[in-house]
């Protein structure tokens, strides 16, 4: 039954497909395995084109106009931006409805100059005290200033400097943002000057610089003329060139004084004449086609070639008039990037980067093309290839601009970056018509793009400054508060409350008893009320008592906070361990008041590629007519027998060393049998002995399918080869792609000994195995999302034409031929899902011979389709597909995307923590996947839904089904902050996939709720295709939607958004630049660094902040409580108890230390241990060890010592002697008060002593010197004269040999201390030893157990070690430590049953939920081996199925984690795992905690562990009162456990 509305407007579409997401039972399908979810996602977005395709042949079929090609290029059906669209003139005049009354421009757009910086120099100093006074208690110190004016200037002084601290850090962080940004903002561009920008007016000043007459325009400023100056071009003309075959410098300079000269053509990569080497045989092109005879002589002269002569040369060259006239003073000027305008033309050259929003009119291409990378924008290094556009395309110098005439109408600035539409209007110069062509994304270059392997670029500026994509996607930089920070805020009210209300008590009282007659104080004091009416002594009485209680508002907590936090920064600065050589860089805190949010992180949003990945593209594997190849171990494989506890078989060094040397043998094979002079052997990846054995034999058939599989990849790409060092290094070719994995795999051709040497217009040049080949290329069908394939057509040297194409399996496999072998297709889809299942990415290669007549008549048909006004894109899609069928196959390609070192550890901790992870990226939905795969983000036990729809309503419809599907297995939902954090599993794990398109649906107001509640329930979400500013609108939703506290962490300006969004943002320091390290708080190298910054420091800062919290709340309850019970006996006065040093000096000399210590250097347990024992964290994401019951029940601790400090030395001076030894009087208030004081500093430190769980030296000199300060404090004040900066009453005088000398005074200060810290003391141990936490049990097997022996550390007495120590030996590490709790057999309680069905995908009937149970009971069987149960192998689990549909299919064949190799394998001998080293045995009376009915209020930590899980393999009781502990899983109860090691310390 659903648990939600279902909604009747669903789209009609999905129910005519056979393949529908949701089952009859409303519930989302879900798959498991790599292949299977990868298989699915194609299917989605099939399903998905299909829609689209329906949605526009409906659209189409309503229209009944003729399209034509104005109409073409506004589409109606495009999504509408708001906004007003804005028109770019050129040489064209603006219309009457765009001018004013003086003919100038009404349109005004922003400067291109942009500003990142949260503050500037004059917003910053009224901003940042905005931002103190946030803090209440900031505001409370100037509400309450001291009457007495020393004390008020100190004071005042202490606060301005100290709250001055965190304002001076934003300041040292401002400046660094404002360089960069400066930096771009001064950066060089080339523009077009001594023109006029009709777009701008003829004085763009604002009123006041016309005012002030500054910045005249046409005058060049300071920075311009600097620019000029410095740049050797000065005074050159720039000559542009278009380049032909060969031509690769078409950018040169020119003194405009000479006369014109003749350019030489270079030579290029492209027209070098290839070095005849003789191969070793000769080959047919490819092995296998039938001869030439078969089909056919080859004529040179048949038709082909008179329909190529056919093809009608361009009539006009667009909008260049060449009867316009000019002034011909045009000239391209160097200029900043801030002085860009709306409207200029501007002139880019190869590596600059593009200054703004640019559309492209003219490139250095003869057919427009020019190549972006856009690592800035999406994190990609790959190259984007960008067009320009055909009526502008043969602009090449100034003089054809001024000649131009065209009006380019825009879409407003928006957010997408994917999305661009804008027509380009202009009159044909011949015939004098209007003509229009549309403008995309294609033509657009967006700012922070880089021009690569393009000489040059024209464009024309269409957004600057905060209009640009890039900006828009940046958001504003926020000003962060820790959630403590805001928490300390409520708690800082409530005591400013409970001050108002003791102060009110007193003036009433006072007030009161003012109003009686003939009482003592008008007896023995009269005079000393300052009025005569009791209501105005009552109100004096109020602003007394504030300020003399002032101190339970902790003022000076802010400045040890800081204080702290400043330390805290240092020490993760310079934690070595978060060190990254390559870079030469460690952690780099940026924003040092949020360091305790660390310890809280319950989500972390991660970008892919530069983040998880290295962006680094391994030609790992193939399969080649069935016969695999490649025997490298991939990330996926070292984490699945990692978890399987055989981690020492997939050892990195020994992989290195057999992969080391399979690779000489292979390449040693290859080098006697060809000569390859541009094999890369360093770069060699796909290292495979039998390849190259099966290359050398020429009797073998397979021979011939490998050289063409070969041939195929170095042929079939849209690759540029570069020689960079031509002269030095003549063989050394260097590929760029617009894929990574067209590199890779052209790349791994190359070593195999089939280079791709160079490409011009139209011929490809390659060698295979040592001899040269020309092909000439006929046609590119280029990749894209949809087609998910690419294909070349060639003429071969012989004279045929071959199609060769390849792409995703599911896309080639269609449009094989039935005369394909099929146990053929069956073996290579085995090998395919195979290379899927170990994370690998996939593509299917295959060819197709085609007759001349067969091309002839395709080629006319697709000239058709892509010169069609109506439906282009459908027409064009049929067009290729009616070519690209009776494919024949040849094999497919596995790359391993390289992760970052450490990534898949690094996520299976967090995990481990409680911690979700969510990808949020812009590459395609199969990459992402794939990666997920690899970095074990994604597991074969995971029920992966993937979320595709076109519509609200298929979204609203989708989401709903995967809540029922998880709610159908899990049950409801719970939110209940105490069961935050997820314990891998402990249930059902599952993942959600979703597309950028779907998500725009999915975060509308409406849906993003049911999108809230489902991301949630999961342990993974991959987002892929989404913008920058849909990853901060994710962010957003789970930070604000579930109050959790969120981590953001990217590379690259795309991350910018989320980063500023999350609670906490990280930035690596990498290839993608430094915009993501600037915009964070916390910046790195690598990934992985991630888990101890969290784990570590984050749980460190968290746990010390919120005990220094508690704590300093503590010491002030008990100084100001203890002088408010005083004025019970002295008629509410507001009379001090304490001397005035005493009140001054208390938090700042004799208390602040040891909360200073405790916040800077205490450490529950050790780094080690709180990485072997990651679990630990979860108490931080529920918020565990800053409660607001911590808070009052140490706020009653301070009330009940207060009361206990005052009243003892009351009574005893009230019963005891009046007079000391020597016989002077000891009644004075003086004396009380001092003793009162002692007793109270003493108390406090002590109580900070108790709580400090790490004692160093510094705490040991910290805590006791702060009491012996104290001390010599008396003994020094008592000889200062009578009349001091503190006191002109001289009652402290001798005071030292008043008290000191009475056996009586330490008696009571000492008593009162131990009477007031007795019930803290017992409390502690009674809870330590009885109900102890998970890490008060971690901490007591550090001190005094064995768990340093088990993970390999050292002892402090050599007595105590046991052998050798070495970490990677250590049980704790080597044993199945790493092992994921979700991976392991035990915990699979939810395992269905083991009826394979047809497909991967469930699909069950209704009903079949009706006799469904959930046993949560453990039947599987256990084998003791040594100290640990390890549940023996089921080939059918017994447990019943939950799964909507039907049983889950056995997954698709996963690889093993340990390969053997032709030569014996990777590993001589695979044993089993060896046993954990066994648990002492617990004593602590632990056996009827559950019966006691005790259990501390914040105490809810994991409450769900199973018994296989981690390396300590410990249990976690399943309810809160058996909580917090860690047993050894030898199958007792855990009443029966007893720990011999006493309680923990």
């Amino acid at each position: 039954m659903s648990l939600f509305k279902r909604h009747p407007q669903q789209d009609q579409d999905d129910d005519n497909d056979n393949d529908a997401p949701i089952d009859h039972n409303l519930r989302l399908r879900t798959v498991r395995t790599a292949a299977s979810t990868i298989a699915e996602s194609i299917r989605s977005e099939l399903r998905a084109e299909r829609r689209s395709r329906r949605k526009r042949s409906l659209f189409f079929r309503k229209d009944k106009r003729p399209k034509t090609a104005d109409s073409a290029t506004t589409d109606v059906s495009a999504p509408r931006v708001p906004g007003q669209r804005r028109n770019v003139y050129v040489n064209t005049p603006l219309s009457a409805m765009e001018v004013d009354q003086h003919g100038q421009p009404l349109a005004r757009y922003p400067r291109n100059k942009v500003r990142t910086s949260r503050y500037t120099l004059v917003t910053f100093l009224p901003k940042n005290l905005f931002e103190q006074f946030h803090r209440y208690a900031s505001q409370s110190c100037t509400c309450f200033p001291s009457l007495e004016l020393p004390l008020h200037r100190l004071l005042l002084s202490l606060w301005l400097s100290f709250s001055s601290s965190p304002a001076s850090k934003t300041a040292s962080r401002i400046t660094v943002v404002p360089r960069s940004t400066k930096r771009f903002n001064t950066s060089a561009v080339t523009r077009l000057g001594q023109w006029r920008n009709l777009n701008q007016p003829l004085d763009p000043r604002p009123w006041y610089e016309r005012l002030l007459h500054i910045n005249a325009p046409g005058r060049l400023s300071k920075g311009v003329q600097k620019l000029r100056e410095k740049e050797a071009g000065e005074g050159m003309r720039i000559v542009l060139t278009k380049g032909g075959d060969g031509d690769r410098i078409s950018v040169s300079t020119v003194d405009v004084n000479d006369s014109p000269l003749n350019f030489g053509k270079p030579t290029g990569a492209g027209g070098r004449q290839l070095e005849d080497i003789v191969s070793v045989d000769s080959h047919t092109y490819p092995p296998g086609l039938p001869s030439a005879g078969e089909i056919g002589p080859w004529q040179p002269n048949t038709s082909f070639s008179s329909y190529q002569q056919s093809l009608a040369p361009r009539s006009s060259l667009g909008v260049i008039d060449w009867k316009r006239r000019t002034s011909g003073t045009a000239r391209w000027e160097r200029t900043l990037w801030k002085k860009l305008e709306v409207g200029d033309i501007v002139l880019l050259r190869e590596n600059e980067q593009v200054p703004a929003d640019v559309v492209v009119l003219s490139t250095s291409d003869p057919d427009g093309l020019c190549y972006l990378e856009t690592k800035n924008l999406d994190g990609e290094t790959n190259l984007k290839p960008r067009r320009a556009m055909k009526a502008t395309s043969s602009i090449t110098s100034e003089e054809d601009i001024e000649k131009s005439a065209f009006v380019l109408e825009s879409e407003p600035p928006h957010q997408n970056l994917y999305l661009y539409t804008g027509v380009l209007r202009y009159t044909d110069p011949a015939t004098g018509e209007t003509r229009k062509e549309g403008v995309t994304l294609n033509e657009m270059l967006l700012r922070g793009c880089t021009v690569r392997n393009t000489p040059w670029i024209i464009g024309i500026v269409v957004f600057t400054g905060p209009d640009t994509k890039i900006y828009l996607n940046g958001g504003i930089t926020p000003s962060k508060q820790s959630k403590i920070a805001k928490e300390t805020n409520f708690n800082v009210i409530v005591n400013f409350v409970f001050l108002l209300i003791i102060c009110a008590l007193s003036a009433v009282i006072y007030g009161v008893l003012d109003g009686l007659p003939n009482t003592s104080v008008k007896i023995y004091a009269p005079g000393v009320d300052p009025t005569s009416s009791s209501a105005l002594n009552a109100l004096v009485t109020f602003v007394s008592c504030l300020i003399a209680f002032q101190n339970i508002v902790p003022v000076s907590l802010f400045i040890s906070i800081e204080i702290v936090k400043t330390i805290q920064a240092y020490f993760i600065a310079q934690d070595i361990d978060m060190y990254y050589k390559p870079f030469d860089t460690a952690c780099v805190p940026k924003n040092w008041g949020i360091s305790d949010d660390l310890g809280q992180i319950e989500y972390v949003f991660s970008d892919k590629t530069g983040t998880l990945t290295q962006n680094v593209m391994e030609f790992q594997k193939c399969s080649i007519h069935g016969v695999v190849y490649g025997e490298g171990i991939t990330e996926a494989q070292r984490g699945a027998a990692t978890r399987e506890g055989r981690a020492d078989a997939v050892q990195p060094e020994d992989l290195a060393h057999k992969l080391a040397e399979l690779k000489d043998t292979m390449v040693t094979t290859l080098v006697k049998l060809f000569k390859n002079r541009y094999a890369q052997v360093d770069k060699l990846t796909l290292v495979s002995p039998k390849l190259a054995e099966d290359i050398s034999d020429r009797n073998s058939e397979q021979t011939g399918h490998i050289i063409a599989f070969f041939r195929a990849l170095a042929i079939c790409h849209t690759v540029l080869a570069d020689k960079p060092n031509q002269a030095e290094k003549p063989w050394y070719l260097e590929y760029k792609a617009e894929s990574p994995d067209e590199a890779a795999l052209v790349a791994g051709a190359r070593d195999v000994g089939f280079p791709f040497v160079g490409k011009s217009k139209d011929a490809v040049d390659i060698q295979v195995m040592g001899q040269p080949e020309r092909y000439t290329l006929l046609k590119t069908i280029e990749f894209n999302s949809s087609r998910k394939r690419m294909s070349v057509v060639v003429r071969t040297p012989d004279g045929r034409i071959v199609l060769y194409c390849k792409g995703a399996d599911s896309v080639i496999y269609e449009r094989l031929s039935a005369n394909v072998d099929p146990a053929l297709k069956e073996k290579t889809t085995k090998d395919m899902d195979m290379f899927a299942n170990s994370g690998l990415r996939t593509l299917c290669i295959a060819y197709r011979v085609l007759t001349e007549e067969q091309f002839l008549m395709w080629g006319r048909t697709y000239d058709a389709a892509t010169a069609a006004t109506e439906n282009r894109e459908e027409e064009v899609e049929k067009a290729a597909s009616s070519i690209e069928q009776e494919l024949l196959l040849l094999g497919a390609t596995a790359l391993e995307d390289k992760l970052q070192e450490g990534v898949p550890d690094a996520i299976e901790t967090l995990h481990r923590a409680g911690i979700k992870l969510w990808i949020l990226t812009g590459d395609k939905l199969q990459t992402a996947i794939e990666i997920g795969f690899s970095c074990n983000l994604l597991k074969q036990d995971m029920e992966i839904m993937i979320i595709s729809a076109d519509s609200p309503e298929g979204t609203r419809a989708q989401i709903e089904a995967g809540l029922n599907k998880i709610a159908s297995i899990l049950g409801p939902p719970s939110l209940d902050p105490r069961k935050r954090g997820f314990v891998p599993g402990a249930q059902a794990a599952f993942a959600v996939v979703i597309d950028g398109e779907t998500l725009r649906h999915a975060l509308t107001p409406d849906i993003k709720s049911l999108f809230l509640n489902l991301g949630t329930q999961c342990e993974t979400v991959v987002c892929c295709r989404v913008s920058p500013a849909q990853k901060a609108l994710t962010v957003k939703l789970v930070k604000e939607g579930r109050k959790a506290m969120t981590l953001s962490i990217g590379d690259g300006a795309n991350d910018v958004a989320m980063i500023q969004e999350a609670n906490v943002g990280c930035g690596l320091l990498g290839h993608e630049g430094s915009q993501a390290a600037m915009s964070a708080d916390y910046a790195f190298g690598q990934f992985r660094f991630l888990t101890k910054l969290l784990l570590v420091h984050g749980r460190w800062s968290y746990q010390r902040i919120a005990d220094m919290h508690s704590n300093f709340f503590y010491k002030n309850v008990i100084w100001t409580l203890a002088g408010f019970w005083y004025l019970i006996y002295c008629y509410f006065d507001a009379t001090y108890l304490y001397d005035y040093s005493f009140i001054l000096l208390y938090n700042l000399v004799f208390t602040s230390l040891p909360v200073i210590v405790l916040g800077a250097f205490d450490q529950d347990i050790n780094m080690k241990a709180a990485l072997a024992f990651p679990e630990l964290y979860i108490r931080g994401i529920r918020g565990l060890e800053y409660t607001r019951i911590k808070f009052w029940s140490y706020m009653l601790d301070g009330l009940y010592q207060s009361a206990v400090v005052f009243y003892i030395p009351y009574l005893v001076w009230s019963l005891g002697l009046t007079t000391s030894w020597n016989g002077r009087g000891i009644d004075s208030l003086t004396d009380l008060g001092t003793t009162v004081a002692i007793a109270a500093i003493f108390a406090a430190n002590t109580f900070v002593g108790m709580n400090t769980h790490y004692w160093t030296f510094i705490t040991w000199i910290v805590v006791i010197g702060s009491s012996l300060v104290m001390l010599l404090w008396v003994v020094s004040y008592s000889y200062a004269p009578a009349n001091n900066f503190f006191s002109s009453t001289g009652s402290f005088v001798d005071e030292v040999a008043i008290l000191f000398t009475n056996i009586t005074f330490w008696a009571t200060a000492i008593f009162s201390a131990l009477v007031a810290l007795a019930p803290r003391f017992l409390y502690k141990y009674a809870s330590s030893a009885y109900w102890p936490l998970d890490k008060e049990i971690v901490r007591e097997m550090w001190v005094n157990g064995d768990l340093k022996d088990r993970l390999g550390i050292r002892h402090r007495k050599a007595s105590k070690n046991k052998g050798t120590y070495d970490l990677e030996t250590a049980p704790m590490f080597r044993e199945p430590h790493a092992r994921s709790t979700s991976e392991v057999n035990l915990s699979h309680v939810y395992e269905p049953r083991g009826v394979p069905p047809e497909s991967d995908v469930d699909e069950k009937r209704p009903g079949e939920y009706a006799n469904e149970t959930l046993d949560a009971e453990r039947t599987t069987p256990l084998i003791h081996v040594g100290a640990l149960d390890i549940p023996t192998e089921q080939t059918t689990s017994p447990h019943v199925s939950y799964y909507s549909s039907n049983d889950i299919p056995i997954p698709s064949p996963i690889p093993p984690s340990v390969y053997h190799f032709p030569n014996g394998g990777v590993v001589e001998k695979s044993s089993p795992p060896t046993s954990i080293p066994a648990l002492p045995a617990p004593s602590h009376g632990r056996t009827q905690s559950s019966s006691l009915g005790f259990s501390a209020p914040e105490s809810y930590e994991m409450q769900v562990r199973h018994a296989s899980s981690l390396s300590h393999s410990f249990r976690i009781p399943d309810h809160p009162s058996d909580e917090m502990g860690f047993y050894p899983d030898d199958g007792r109860p855990a009443s029966t456990h007893s720990w011999p090691g006493g309680r923990a310390v």
